[in-house]
């Protein structure tokens, strides 16, 4: 693996905190690594929460950031909403519902977050509707599950694939894997792909998307990690290690040495 690194991407929930608690070292790991000069940027698929309460949660837990270095697949949805004139059908968590803004009452694209216990067939069947009309479908997520202080939980994945499988179309991540998501990063740190590192816990949207990309892509067994991601057929991690704290230890020695 090479590390001569000019900025790092780094995913939050199962990297740096499960819940509402920080994973052990990550605190001072993120201290070091701040330390260090490196631009950093924070990368998220969580759509159930804002982006000033997530700012203000990470603070309780000791971590030490700046808003505008959070970058969130919701607001990365309503950048593309306003940036395209488009007149939404927001599904979102009631908790973002403000951020995002108010549904138009005559939709032409449907935006669909993780809605979480506001799930509903309702909803969801009057995006499917939609959808057979030909109004497209963008998605925050497509993510599997996530990690829950008490488990695994089902994510947004599950309820994009159907709707995709239902009405026969395919969705637009706004999210983490898509290229454009990472792209925007680096195009607000002013560096290439090939000059960054992303450190995740999710082999497919972390680290697949990142190496999609042209970003080395670090995996930390940590968070939604699970035993034999390492031998996944197709997405192989430029490196693994047990948690952030370790992965920052990597970095930094190779950045003192080179």
């Amino acid at each position: 693996m090479s590390v001569s690194v000019k900025a790092v991407l780094i995913d939050l929930a199962g990297v740096l905190h499960t819940g509402d608690d920080a994973l052990p070292g990550a605190v001072q790991a993120l201290e070091r690594l701040r330390a260090s000069g490196l631009p950093l940027r924070f990368l998220t698929n969580t759509t159930r929460t804002p982006s000033t309460v997530l700012f203000a949660k990470l603070g309780r837990m000791g971590f030490k950031l700046q808003p505008a270095e959070i970058q969130t697949a919701a607001l990365a949805a309503r950048t593309l909403v306003h940036q395209r004139g488009l007149r939404p059908l927001w599904l979102v968590h009631p908790d973002i519902a403000t951020e995002m803004g108010h549904s138009d009452p005559n939709p032409d694209v449907v935006v669909l977050g993780d809605m979480g216990h506001f799930t509903t067939y309702e909803a969801l069947n009057r995006a499917f509707r939609l959808l057979m009309q030909g109004v497209p479908l963008l998605a925050m997520a497509r993510n599997r599950y996530f990690q829950d202080p008490d488990g695994l939980s089902l994510d947004m994945g599950a309820f994009v694939t159907g709707l995709e499988y239902s009405a026969g179309v395919r969705a637009e991540i706004t999210g983490k894997p898509a290229r454009a998501f990472f792209q925007a990063a680096l195009a607000e740190l002013g560096v290439a792909a090939s000059e960054t590192v992303l450190i995740g816990d999710d082999l497919s949207a972390d680290i697949g998307g990142a190496q999609a990309a042209g970003i080395q892509g670090w995996l930390v067994r940590t968070g939604k990690y699970r035993p034999g991601d390492e031998q996944h057929p197709e997405i192989k991690p430029d490196a693994i290690f047990d948690d952030f704290a370790a992965a920052v230890h990597c970095l930094l020695e190779a950045k003192t040495t080179g």
